[in-house]
Formats: C-alpha cells, sequence, structure tokens
C-alpha cells in the first residue's frame, strides 16, 4: 500500500514531512530512514533528494544515530564486537562506529561481569560443557575474547 494516491504525484515536501516524522520519534541512520521511506512507497529519488538535504542541514546525523545507539546496547549490556557488527548493517562507517564507542567509554570488562553475574550468579561452571555454553552466550553478546577469559577462569 502506497502512502500517495496512484494519480498523486508525491512531492518533495511530503516526502520530507514522512521524513521529519520518522525523526522525530528517534535518531535513524540515513540507510535505515531511506528503506524505511522508500518501502512505504515514497520514489526512491525523492528519498534520496531528502535524506540528502536532512543529513545536510544537520536533522539527520549518523554520528547522532551512532552515539545513540551504542549508549542503548551498552546499557542493555551488549559488548563491542556486537555493537560494531549493528553499526556496520545499519549504514554506519566503521569511523563513525569507533568514534561512538570512544565517545560512551564504556568498561567493557565491568559491563560483561555484571551481565554475567545476573544471568549465572556466582557459580562458577560445573564442567566443560557448561563453560563452553557460558563462552557462547558472552561471545554472542559481543564481548571479546579477553574478557570472556577472564570472567571464566
Amino acid at each position: 500500500m502506497s502512502a500517495f494516491a496512484v494519480t498523486d504525484a508525491p512531492t518533495l515536501a511530503e516526502v520530507r514531512e514522512a521524513a521529519l516524522r520518522l525523526l522525530a520519534r528517534r535518531e535513524h541512520s540515513r540507510r535505515e530512514l531511506a528503506s524505511k521511506l522508500t518501502r512505504r512507497g515514497w520514489p526512491v529519488e525523492l528519498v534520496t533528494d531528502v535524506t540528502d538535504a536532512l543529513a545536510s542541514e544537520n536533522l539527520q546525523s549518523d554520528q547522532r544515530y551512532a552515539e545513540s545507539y551504542a549508549r542503548s546496547r551498552v546499557l542493555r549490556c551488549y559488548g563491542p564486537l556486537r555493537i560494531r557488527a549493528e553499526l556496520s548493517e545499519r549504514g554506519i562507517s566503521r569511523t563513525l562506529t569507533e568514534r561512538a564507542l570512544e565517545e560512551i567509554d564504556a568498561d567493557w570488562f565491568a559491563l560483561a561481569a555484571d551481565w554475567y553475574q545476573r544471568r549465572y550468579g556466582k557459580e562458577p561452571a560445573g564442567d566443560m560443557k557448561e563453560k563452553a555454553r557460558r563462552h557462547q552466550a558472552l561471545t554472542r553478546r559481543g564481548f571479546s575474547g579477553e574478557h570472556i577469559r577472564e570472567l571464566l577462569n
């Protein structure tokens, strides 16, 4: 279903309004914003023009999005490897991702330890199978081998 009638040609102002409504709710990466607008039936050419304009006016910023996203993932105890991968999937460059991770300045070991203790308590892994299961869980959350080894030893 299209956001406009078949006989009506959409205008740049209508696409801009739709984009601003999305941005009013939360930050979006440029790729994410363009994808949402095109899925809603707006023409790709107009979407590209609008996302370019919004970025040049600083109404849409991949840097702000990366910082906001990384901060929210840290609050949910995700590690740097997973955050990097998720931001990459959302079209954020490696440079902006690294800048966002530096900006939040998280203590990754403390974060991993906090999640680990909430998940498993103070009980050490009973056997190698349990230790491997815990290792995999920490890996899926995006923590590095260094953090995981420290926790499991």
